[in-house]
């Protein structure tokens, strides 16, 4: 096989480690590459990712090293996240690391070291230049991907994209892999383990305020509005209300007042029927109509909602639904799709 030599960002983690051997036993010459995101002092979790790669390597008998991408994450992908936050939106940072880092960064270094392919553990396909949902529907990660430019897959491989997550566990058992139990990493990776509101505290200051109901009567007090997100029901700390059914939820924010405005029982007010968005990124050649029928999801696992796409211009777009969507929350992505085509994505702005 002339052309075959791969490296692939391995994380640690067993779908990057099954997907190094998938890429071997098909005869590439491969070569893992571990991504050091986050500096920080003590011992950090990447450390240990760090080993695991290195024992998977050892037993599959593959090279590998470590990169440090610390200041691209930071500047392209921290920057971003404590802007929004400062914004009072709710941003998806995992998001724009796929862009920046490990289908930028990343990239361009592994084609700088004179890599024929790239290949990642993600859960998804490529047909040409389009992106395409995975098998595993459970797993599919095609969400995060949105916002990946369409020359940035030109030479990339998915080797799980026809996988399912249980046969991916059980290679990695027969293969007797260290990583073949160990947990998927879930959450923002920078702040693993950690209690959010205390992490971000350390970055932006915070200010209390008053949490009140759409009648305008105070019933507690919030530490600040950067910390909630739409439709939030978990800890708010004020209890429910004597003789009225349902729990507390976040229904929108004040931030002129400085106010977290919740409600109780009925959520009728959390649904939507349109978002309007910016920065609309589409992936592959694609003659856009002016109206597009499509599906589309605001948030990661939600299933596919029937939804009319309007295009605007400068990346503005608007996004019509058939049926109400709950809790449709300014700074995460509106992800489209046709058919198992993932088209691409743009960031919420607001909704209708």
């Amino acid at each position: 096989m002339n052309g075959n030599k791969v490296i692939i960002g391995m994380s640690g983690g067993v779908d990057s480690a099954v997907a190094a051997w998938l890429l071997k036993r098909d005869g590439y010459d491969v070569t893992g590459l571990f991504m050091h995101n986050w500096e920080e002092d003590g011992e950090c979790p990447a450390a240990s990712d760090w080993r695991d790669v290195q024992a998977v390597c050892e037993k599959l008998g593959i090279e590998c090293y470590s990169v440090n991408f610390a200041k691209e994450y930071a500047d392209g992908v921290f920057e971003y996240f404590l802007r929004e936050y400062r914004a009072y939106r709710t941003p998806n940072p995992d998001v724009l690391c796929n862009r920046v880092v490990k289908f930028g960064a990343f990239r361009d270094y592994c084609n700088r070291l004179g890599a024929d392919f790239i290949a990642t553990g993600h859960y998804c396909k490529r047909d040409g230049d389009r992106l395409i949902k995975a098998a595993d529907g459970n797993k599919d990660q095609t969400y995060f991907l949105n916002q990946v430019k369409t020359e940035q897959l030109c030479n990339v491989l998915f080797p799980l994209g026809d996988m399912l997550k249980p046969n991916v566990r059980a290679i990695a058992e027969e293969l007797n892999l260290s990583v073949a139990r160990k947990k998927d990493s879930t959450g923002i990776c920078f702040i693993g383990e950690r209690k959010f509101k205390k992490f971000l505290s350390g970055f932006l200051p915070a200010q209390s305020g008053d949490i009140t109901d759409t009648a305008g009567n105070v019933v507690g007090r919030h530490d600040g509005l950067m910390y909630y997100t739409i439709g939030q029901r978990r800890g708010l700390g004020i209890g429910g209300v004597k003789g009225e059914a349902g729990r507390w939820f976040v229904l929108d924010k004040d931030v002129k007042n400085n106010r977290l405005i919740v409600s109780c029982g009925d959520e009728s007010a959390l649904f939507s029927r349109e978002l309007t968005g910016s920065e609309l990124n589409i992936i592959g050649a694609f003659d856009m109509p002016k109206e597009l029928r499509c599906t589309a999801k605001t948030r990661y696992r939600q299933p596919d909602q029937a939804a009319t796409l309007f295009v605007g211009e400068d990346g503005k777009f608007r996004l019509a639904f058939d049926e109400p969507q709950r809790a449709i929350t300014a700074g995460q992505y509106a992800v489209i799709y046709v058919g198992e085509r993932c088209l691409g994505g743009g960031v919420i702005e607001d909704r209708a």
